[in-house]
């Protein structure tokens, strides 16, 4: 039987839809995100903790659940928005429906929702948190105050573990929040990775006798990681350093430099970047929400600018061997034009 919910803005807005994910109620950071397809990607991307995620394609589910496509072990969202759900998904692949994926993994679901509105609404006001109830929402005290925190520490893993063959570049990936691909990728060019906690030191880094460490993706705000930015610094300068994402923002920080969180953020597998030094303009997927503050960096050139809207999208720093990118070379399901910085990575390893 079809249960009717509520979107419910901070800013007082009420959006209503149909139920079809998990039946619970919830609060989390609304935001959207433009990507034609990825939609498995998206949902267990760690990136997203503690958000509501809009597709902004109005069909969802069509090709169904694939379990080799995850980037994690889990689903991280808070909720999902659509216009549509597809509940008879075509793909040899599909190993069932969305909707019984959702309500396995425990995440509130909302369709039939008017993503355009809802999705314009977030571009002229900015991002706001927003409920997912099954009565109108009342407490606006609660849904204001919502933040979230803890974010790095909430997704990564506790264990260390270990990809590929011996006998290529050694990596040390640290999990922020890792997307799989990122180390699929490494593995796939020869690396042997070994992936880290968050918090694990600087030190301990180091008497593993790596080549490079990568700093991957993850959520919330960058700042707030001072144990994690005070281990970026002492790794400075010792390594080659390659920064995807909250790795980007993280390094920055540890050089001395600034982030702030952006109005709406970027999200989705057709943000244009461009290369400065070349003038080459690439198509990447991105998920952030927070940006480096490109003239607060006492150190380091920026490499990369968005061609929409002129924000820092990557950084070099050749005296210490390092380069950080704010979109997502390993893009998967999504644009392959930036693929070429993991071979960058790995000849600096080499070199």
């Amino acid at each position: 039987m079809m249960k009717k919910a509520y979107v419910t803005l901070e800013n007082g807005r009420v959006f209503e839809g149909l139920s079809f994910g998990a039946e619970r109620e919830t609060v989390g950071e609304l935001v959207f995100t433009t990507g034609m397809t990825g939609y498995l990607e998206t949902l267990t991307d760690p990136s997203y903790y503690g958000q509501i995620v809009t597709q902004t394609f109005p069909l969802i589910g069509n090709y169904g659940v694939i379990p080799p496509d995850f980037e994690s072990r889990k689903s991280w969202l808070t909720a999902y928005i659509v216009r549509e759900k597809c509940d008879a998904p075509s793909n040899f692949r599909s190993e069932g429906a969305l909707e019984g994926y959702l309500k396995q993994q425990g995440v509130p679901a909302v369709y039939g929702v008017d993503t355009r509105e809802l999705t314009r609404t977030v571009r002229e006001a900015g991002v706001m948190n927003a409920a997912i109830s099954f009565s109108p929402w009342k407490d606006f005290a609660a849904l204001k105050a919502y933040r979230v925190k803890d974010a790095v520490r909430a997704v990564t893993s506790d264990k260390i573990r270990e990809y590929g063959a011996q006998g290529g570049p050694e990596v040390v990936l640290y999990d922020f929040g890792a997307k799989a691909n990122i180390e699929r990728e490494l593995v796939a060019r020869g690396c042997h990775v070994t992936v880290v906690p968050a918090f694990f030191s600087a030190e301990e880094v180091l008497a593993l006798r790596p080549d490079g460490v990568m700093l991957a993706n993850g959520p919330g705000d960058p700042a707030e990681n001072t144990e994690i930015i005070g281990n970026i610094k002492k790794l400075a300068g010792k390594l080659p350093i390659f920064g995807i994402c909250l790795g980007h923002q993280l390094f920055a920080l540890a050089m001395g430099g600034k982030t702030r969180k952006m109005k709406y953020g970027h999200r989705g597998a057709n943000q244009p970047v461009k290369e400065l030094g070349t003038g080459r303009v690439f198509i990447t997927s991105q998920n952030h929400g927070y940006e480096v503050v490109s003239d607060s960096l006492p150190c380091g050139t920026v490499s990369f600018v968005n061609a929409n809207d002129g924000t820092c999208e990557g950084v070099d720093y050749p005296a210490l061997n390092a380069t950080t990118v704010q979109f997502h070379p390993e893009a998967c399901s999504g644009p392959r034009d930036a693929a070429f910085l993991f071979e960058d990575f790995i000849g600096r390893m080499k070199r």
